[in-house]
């Protein structure tokens, strides 16, 4: 997909998605139709379709979308509920789904740091290694609201500057990091967010609104401009939300969870 093309789709909408962004066609089995399932909110088929992938070149590109694909799986089973550790003892499919993220993520994160013996300065390595800890942290921490994880963090955060450090443009790193500093800013009590490195909330709607109207790669964009979302429905910014949900129902319009907030009128 060109440039241009992508640009048009984000910008002004469109009728059609891309063939990446349609599963069940030519690229039945691909990453990219993996991806496809996942951003249309069907998370066990992606995680499914993911285990199918064996391209040893996308191998931590599997890892990390896989465990993506269960982390959502388990939020959607648990929900938000004000008993966390209640909800999980009364969640039946939630033990099956914990213990499959839990042999992804540490195989992904076995395998890049195994490239990374190698090659220290592997951005791509340093990246999915930092995401797949990102993927941890937000389970234990959000998901199940336990206190750890503490040392995936900091690998996470250290993992992504280097990234940045090689590659200022890398936008999937970017766009993680973002997110450390949206949520050490806005979650952390004030005063204690040094103890977390600091954060910048304002800084990182800045990042995740410049990444999702990059046009580079439709995915990259994508998951950007999801996570704009979910950063303006945070900070209850209505308006931008709704915006942001009304360009994804476009893009992927089988996702329920952005159909139900754009039918509701972004409440």
């Amino acid at each position: 997909m060109t440039r241009t093309v992508v640009a048009v789709l984000f910008a002004l909408g469109a009728s059609v998605l891309p063939a990446s962004a349609a599963p069940g066609e030519d690229t039945l089995g691909s990453i990219d139709a993996a991806r496809a399932l996942f951003y249309n909110g069907q998370y066990a088929e992606a995680a499914a379709m993911s285990r199918t992938l064996t391209n040893d070149d996308d191998r931590l590109a599997v890892y990390e979308l896989r465990t993506s694909a269960l982390l959502f799986q388990l939020r959607r089973a648990i929900g938000e509920p004000a008993d966390k550790a209640k909800a999980l003892k009364e969640c039946a499919p939630c033990p099956e789904l914990l213990r499959a993220f839990n042999d992804e993520f540490r195989a992904g994160q076995s395998a890049a740091k195994e490239v990374l013996r190698e090659h220290p300065k592997d951005a791509t390595a340093l990246f999915f290694l930092g995401k797949l800890d990102l993927n941890y942290v937000w389970l234990v921490l959000g998901t199940l609201g336990k206190r750890t994880g503490w040392n995936e963090y900091w690998e996470a955060r250290h993992s992504l500057d280097a990234v940045l450090a090689i590659e200022p443009d890398y936008l999937r790193a970017r766009t993680a990091r973002a997110w450390i500093d949206y949520i050490v800013d806005t979650r952390m009590p004030w005063g204690t967010e040094w103890m977390l490195g600091g954060g910048n909330r304002k800084k990182a709607l800045a990042v995740m609104r410049e990444a999702s109207d990059d046009t580079d790669d439709f995915y990259d964009n994508a998951e950007a401009l999801f996570g704009l979302w979910d950063m303006q429905v945070r900070d209850k910014n209505k308006t931008g939300a709704l915006e942001s949900a009304r360009r994804l129902a476009v893009l992927f319009p089988n996702n329920p969870e952005v159909t139900r907030f754009v039918a509701a009128g972004g409440k």
